[in-house]
């Protein structure tokens, strides 16, 4: 069922100064999904102001070369008080905000949640989730047409990079018919798909190509071939020049291998602990990643656990196996 988006229209007619955020580790999805509707606000004369967790990845800052849209979160928040609306986008949990999250629960503006993923806390707004949707990149589009506001070819090229990335450049099975139709009609309004696929895939350093063969270099499988991983450790971005941000999509090559159910990267963290990436062919890795608080689509998740990397593989190849049988 579509959602209704009057109460958001109102609530953006009602307020002027709205901060967008999207998670943690921001990918297209989330980032397309802020600039686009930023850029639909800024035509009604709002201020929106687009705001990322952590730092902006290497792959993206194409979209912001000079930094003027793009703002970075730093805890206690004091730059961003005068704010008088909160949306967060591409993510409905305190988990994937990092240190924006106590500055968001301590702010008592409205807030609100515009989200396609089917694990979600209370973040205290609106809550404005579509599980059917396969990008939030499409509820972007929603809402600037509820909103009645023009798409621009800039944001029409953001979002058909948040819908274009999110499904894996249309291959990944929450592709539709309406994939395709919306693509159309976001190329039609300006978006410029070739050279979106060239900055995006065709533009990595080597430093990451450096990472990716050290990571494959330890790729594992178990549980007769159905699961595969792989890890990187912090000593890994020394040895390579690589930077977190170029571990995105890494997940994919354990995820290639013939007859594999599970894949997993696990990423040792600067600050303590292992963030794990799941993905999977059929199985819910969704309900896997839930056991370790953490959540995100049945084919892709997330989570994020306390211990070093040794021992999160452990606990987290137990779980998989389990689910498996």
């Amino acid at each position: 069922m579509p959602l209704d988006w009057a109460p958001l229209v109102d609530l953006i007619r009602q307020h002027q100064t709205i901060l967008l955020m999207t998670h943690i580790r921001p990918d297209a999805d989330g980032i397309g999904s802020q600039l686009a509707l930023a850029d639909a606000l800024r035509q009604m004369g709002k201020t929106p102001r687009v705001v990322i967790a952590s730092p902006l990845p290497p792959r993206y800052a194409f979209l912001d070369p000079e930094r003027r849209l793009i703002e970075e979160f730093e805890a206690p928040g004091t730059a961003f008080r005068d704010v008088d609306a909160i949306f967060v986008m591409d993510t409905g949990t305190w988990g994937q905000l990092g240190d924006f999250g106590e500055f968001m629960r301590s702010m008592t503006v409205p807030k609100a949640v515009i989200d396609h993923h089917r694990t979600q806390d209370d973040l205290g707004g609106l809550a404005f989730v579509d599980t059917t949707a396969e990008a939030t990149g499409r509820l972007s589009y929603e809402i600037i047409r509820a909103l009645g506001a023009k798409i621009s070819p800039m944001a029409a090229h953001h979002m058909f990079m948040a819908l274009a990335l999110d499904t894996g450049w249309f291959r990944h099975p929450n592709t539709t018919a309406s994939s395709f139709a919306l693509a159309a009609e976001l190329v039609a309004a300006g978006a410029k798909p070739t050279p979106l696929y060239e900055q995006l895939f065709e533009c990595a350093s080597v430093a990451r190509f450096k990472l990716v063969g050290l990571s494959l270099s330890r790729l594992q499988v178990r549980c007769g071939g159905k699961i595969a991983f792989t890890d990187v450790r912090l000593s890994d971005y020394a040895a390579t020049g690589a930077v977190p941000g170029d571990t995105e999509d890494l997940i994919n090559y354990p995820r290639s291998i013939e007859g594999v159910e599970m894949a997993m990267i696990f990423i040792e963290q600067p600050d303590g602990g292992t963030k794990v990436s799941f993905r999977a062919r059929s199985a819910d890795v969704s309900k896997v990643a839930e056991k370790f608080d953490g959540g995100g689509h049945k084919l892709a998740s997330g989570a994020r656990l306390p211990d070093d990397v040794d021992d999160a593989i452990l606990k987290v190849l137990a779980a998989c196996e389990d689910a498996l049988r």
